[in-house]
């Protein structure tokens, strides 16, 4: 997005125009003047009459003070009258300041209550300049105002939001953890454009903590939310929590950018995500959701225990998700809102079944039946949920590393299932980063079931669901880059029929091993445009019991227990 650029200009009849604010109440500071426009007359203009304010300009000899006698809005251009000044170099002056300045403005809520697209993205202008002064561009007035318009919108949706999307020309953007990174915030908008009639935005949670700018981003969406609130909907993630801000960055965050007031803002931001819902349903073909699935509110214990389960849980409908109390800022260890602890913390396993992770651990195992009969149950046909990044995908092999910045971790008769993180490069504060790549979803009637994959740090570049229906003859073909962990099946590739960079096999017979779902890892290669393209390439996975060659070395590590290991 393009900084804003004022031009100013003298109009015939003697008024300076300071064009490009398009807003229809602002603020605009500068060293050389400070005015304020207020709301539209009878005539359409915004005028500010009978105020007078002094502007000081340095001439480079001395300081001189002019008059402004008012200010109007035409034609979304600031007019200022500026024909009262001491001298006609010091009206120079003014117009050459002004021209040569980029203006830092402080938002003002709106006198009507109801913000306007210009706003919204005036609000965007202004802190993508990264201002060092955060409350010269949102004051606590304002972002108190717009938490609680945002607050009052957010309540009133149920746990599980319906998206009614099915117009032909319209279309869903899906994005994952953005947490705190505004900057892929400004790209999403900027490679998906904004919100309108015909695009929905459906956002999975965790827009703060571990990056710089977690207010930025959350209360740029809050905007959105308040100007469109049936296009825009913003779910929960796990780090919508006291817990969770308080620790990884957040409270800190606020504080640092409010000063002695950033208490008040950070407990009005908690407030705001206790209200966020858990989970959407897109034209009753798609479900979202930060972590994933959950247990039955019949389930015979609720209770978290030390000891493994013997109990088998039972998996929860969208009927329990409805009756969860999600006003809880913390999501509980036990008791019968323990549903809100699954839906935000709970992760994909390759084993079948539906267990309680470690005691150390929050959230649930489910594994794919569980999947199959969740989408079978509610009658849908995919799932996007988001929560694990690179950083958690790392060291396992049972999904994708996560570099391609999601993974089609189920697969089943009724559906799939995709984790989707949308954090570029992340983490951003750390001193260690993945270079993974920050990836949206796009789902597109009539086939929301296939959805495409939009990296964020390569423009114009697009990931495509590997197993696509062709509406032409319904056979399944294979479009984009092809996700390797797929066995091969009819029409699908496989491994063997992939292409690999010279010099990489892929002939590890991982079915005859046991393996049912090969590991990858991935890495930058040159593409055919001249740039470059993630790919992913398989590797030999840690297998108990393989035969070990000939050639390795023996290391003897005296104090280690046990003493012998094996270098390879």
């Amino acid at each position: 997005m393009e900084s804003p650029v004022y031009g100013v200009t003298h109009t015939s009849n003697g008024l300076v125009q300071i064009g490009g604010l398009g807003a229809e109440r602002t603020m605009v500071e500068d060293k050389y003047a400070e005015m304020e426009a207020v709301s539209k007359n009878e005539d359409g203009w915004n005028e500010l009459g009978g105020s007078v304010f002094e502007a000081t300009v340095d001439t480079g000899h001395e300081e001189q003070i002019g008059r402004v006698e008012g200010l109007m809005f035409e034609d979304d251009c600031l007019v200022v009258v500026a024909d009262e000044f001491e001298s006609e170099d010091c009206q120079g002056e003014v117009q050459k300041s002004l021209s040569s300045s980029t203006f830092q403005h402080s938002l003002s809520w709106p006198l009507d209550d109801r913000i306007t697209l210009e706003w919204v993205q005036g609000m965007m202008s202004a802190l993508e300049q990264s201002p060092v002064d955060f409350q010269s561009v949102l004051s606590v007035s304002v972002v108190d105002k717009l938490i609680d318009t945002a607050t009052s919108i957010l309540c009133k949706e149920p746990n599980c939001v319906a998206v009614d999307c099915h117009g032909e020309d319209s279309r869903v953007v899906v994005v994952g953890d953005i947490r705190g990174q505004f900057r892929d915030l400004l790209n999403l908008f900027e490679h998906a454009g904004f919100p309108s009639d015909k695009q929905f935005y459906v956002f999975n949670g965790n827009y703060v903590d571990r990056g710089s700018r977690g207010l930025d981003v959350f209360l740029v969406l809050l905007a959105w939310k308040v100007l469109m609130p049936c296009r825009v909907y913003l779910l929960r993630g796990n780090h919508e929590s006291k817990y969770c801000t308080s620790v990884l960055g957040f409270e800190v965050e606020v504080e640092t950018k409010f000063g002695n007031q950033g208490e008040y803002v950070y407990n009005k931001c908690l407030d705001c995500f206790k209200e966020l819902p858990l989970a959407s349903i897109i034209a009753n073909c798609v479900y979202t959701t930060h972590g994933g699935l959950f247990r039955s509110m019949c389930a015979t214990s609720l209770r978290r225990s030390k000891r493994k389960r013997e109990e088998r849980l039972e998996l929860g409908s969208l009927q329990d998700l409805s009756k969860v109390q999600r006003s809880l800022i913390d999501a509980p260890d036990e008791g019968p809102n323990i549903i809100l602890t699954d839906v935000l913390w709970s992760d994909p396993s390759k084993e079948d079944g539906l267990v309680e992770k470690s005691f150390r651990e929050r959230g649930l195992w489910w594994g794919p039946e569980c999947t199959e009969d969740f989408l079978k149950q509610s009658n849908l046909k995919l799932i996007i949920r988001s929560h694990e990044g690179p950083d958690v995908r790392a060291d396992q092999d049972e999904f994708g590393d996560m570099l391609s910045g999601y993974s089609l971790d189920h697969v089943g008769e009724s559906g799939k299932l995709y984790t989707l993180f949308s954090a570029s490069d992340y983490p951003q504060l750390d001193e260690k980063r993945y270079n993974n790549e920050g990836v949206y979803a796009l789902l597109e009637p009539p086939n929301l079931e296939f959805p495409s994959f939009y990296s964020l740090k390569a423009v114009g570049r697009t990931k495509v669901d590997p197993c696509v229906v062709d509406a032409a003859d319904k056979d399944l073909v294979v479009v984009g880059e092809p996700d390797l962990g797929l066995m091969s099946a009819t029409g699908v590739t496989s491994l063997s029929q992939t292409s690999l960079p010279s010099g990489i096999s892929s002939e590890v017979n991982f079915e005859a091993l046991g393996i049912s779902n090969p590991p990858s890892w991935s890495v930058m290669l040159a593409d055919d445009a001249g740039g470059t393209q993630l790919v992913q390439v398989p590797k030999v996975p840690v297998v108990e019991g393989l035969p070990l060659p000939s050639d390795l070395q023996v290391m003897d590590y005296s104090g280690c227990n046990p003493s012998l290991l094996i270098e390879v």
